[in-house]
C-alpha cells in the first residue's frame, strides 16, 4: 500500500491523469483515457459483464481508508514531455514493474454510429514480475502445455510480450501499430468479432 501512495503522491503533484485496478474495480478522479474507454464499452455489455467503475474525489484517502488487494495502477497523459518526465520519477521508486512505452496508445470508442480514435501515452505499474506472460507460464507449467500450443490475443501495449512468446500471437483490428508488428496473424476489431474470427482461424 505504501508503494501505491507514494505513486498516487507523485501523480498528483504532477497533475497527471491515473487510475487504479483493485480486484473489484477501477478507482478513479474522472473519465478519461482508458476509464473512458471501459465507460463506453459498458453501454454494449451486460449487467454482469461491465467494468466496475468508481470515481472518487480523494483516491489518496479512498486507499488509506481500504484493505482492498491492488492489481495494478494506470498512468496516462497526451503530452509525451510531461509523461517521461513522470516515467523518470516513478523509476525511482524500487520494487514495482513499469511497462516500457514509447508509443501512444490508441483506442477507439462508439459515439452513435461513429467509430472515434482516443490517443495517450500509458504506462502500468505492479508489482515486481507481474505481467500477462509472466502469469501464462505459471499455467503453461501448472497444466503442462507447451508453448506453442498457447495463442494469446490482445490489442494493447501490455499485451506486447504475450503476443510476442505465444505459440501464436494474434492482434486485434484497433490494436497499436507495434502489436500488429509483433503478432502472427490480425484480426477484425473489437466492433467486427475480431476475437470470433481469432479463434476459428485456430480451430
Amino acid at each position: 500500500k505504501q508503494k501505491v501512495l507514494e505513486i498516487v503522491r507523485i501523480c498528483e503533484e504532477n497533475s497527471i491523469y491515473y487510475n487504479i485496478y483493485t480486484e473489484k474495480e477501477i478507482v478513479a478522479k474522472s473519465l478519461q483515457c482508458n476509464v473512458l474507454y471501459y465507460h463506453k464499452e459498458n453501454a454494449f455489455k451486460t449487467e454482469e459483464e461491465k467494468t466496475h467503475i468508481n470515481l472518487v474525489e480523494n483516491i489518496y484517502d479512498y486507499i488509506v481508508s481500504r484493505d482492498e488487494k491492488i492489481v495494478k495502477i494506470t498512468i496516462c497523459d497526451n503530452n509525451q514531455t510531461i509523461f517521461n518526465s513522470i516515467m523518470r520519477k516513478l523509476k525511482e521508486i524500487g520494487e514495482i514493474e513499469i511497462l516500457e512505452v514509447s508509443h501512444m496508445s490508441r483506442k477507439m470508442i462508439r459515439q452513435g454510429t461513429e467509430e472515434i480514435p482516443i490517443e495517450y501515452f500509458y504506462t502500468e505499474i505492479s508489482s515486481k514480475n507481474v505481467d500477462k506472460w509472466n502469469a501464462i507460464e505459471v499455467l503453461k507449467e501448472r497444466m503442462n502445455i507447451k508453448t506453442e500450443e498457447i495463442a494469446a490475443i490482445g490489442d494493447n501495449l501490455n499485451d506486447k510480450m504475450m503476443i510476442e512468446n505465444a505459440g501464436v500471437g494474434i492482434a486485434m483490428g484497433q490494436s497499436h501499430p507495434v502489436i500488429k508488428q509483433v503478432a502472427n496473424q490480425v484480426v477484425a476489431t473489437n466492433f467486427e468479432d475480431g476475437v470470433s474470427e481469432a479463434l476459428y482461424s485456430l480451430m
